[in-house]
C-alpha cells in the first residue's frame, strides 16, 4: 500500500493493519477435518445450486495413481468426479459449469485434450482452465477444481 502525503504533512510511516473475518480461518480448518484427502481440500456445499469440488486427485481406494500415465490419472480424476456429483444432489457430467485441471506437465495437455473430450461426449463441453503447477500431493500429475450446478 502507498501512503500520500502533501507538502505540510511530515513523511511518517506507518502501518496499515489488515482486518479479516476470523470465522473464515475456523470455517476453513472445519472443511479440511473432514476430507480424507491428503492437503487442504474441502467440499462445501452450502444451500447455494452451485456445487464446489476442490483437490480431486486420481485416486483409487486411498491409493494416488501417480506412477500411471498422464491418460490413466485423468480418467481416474473424472471418474472420482462423477462420483462425488452423483452423490451431491445426484448430478452429473452435464451440471459441471466450470472446470479447473491442474498439471505438473502442461506438454501433457493434448492427452488430457483426448480424455477430456471422450468423457464429454454427449454433453456440451464445459469451460477449462488448464494450469501449470510445480508438483501436486502424494506426487500425483493432475488434480481437478470443479464448479457444478443444480440446474
Amino acid at each position: 500500500m502507498s501512503q500520500q502525503t502533501t507538502g505540510s504533512e511530515p513523511d511518517q510511516h506507518r502501518t496499515d493493519e489488515m482486518s479479516y473475518e476470523a470465522s473464515l480461518s475456523t470455517e476453513s480448518k472445519r472443511q479440511r477435518d473432514g476430507t480424507g484427502n491428503i492437503g487442504a481440500f474441502g467440499k462445501r456445499t452450502g444451500s447455494s445450486d452451485l456445487r464446489f469440488f476442490e483437490g480431486i486427485l486420481p485416486e483409487v481406494e486411498g491409493e494416488l495413481l501417480s506412477g500411471h500415465s498422464i491418460e490413466e490419472q485423468f480418467t481416474t480424476a473424472l471418474d472420482r468426479l462423477e462420483s462425488a456429483l452423483a452423490d451431491n444432489r445426484n448430478l452429473t457430467l452435464n451440471d459441471v459449469m466450470k472446470l479447473e485441471i491442474q498439471l505438473t506437465d502442461p506438454s501433457a495437455a493434448e492427452a488430457v485434450d483426448h480424455v477430456y473430450e471422450s468423457r464429454f461426449d454427449d454433453v456440451e463441453l464445459p469451460p477449462r482452465t488448464v494450469v501449470g503447477v510445480c508438483s501436486l500431493p502424494g506426487g500425483a500429475d493432475v488434480q481437478l477444481d470443479v464448479i457444478a450446478a443444480e440446474e
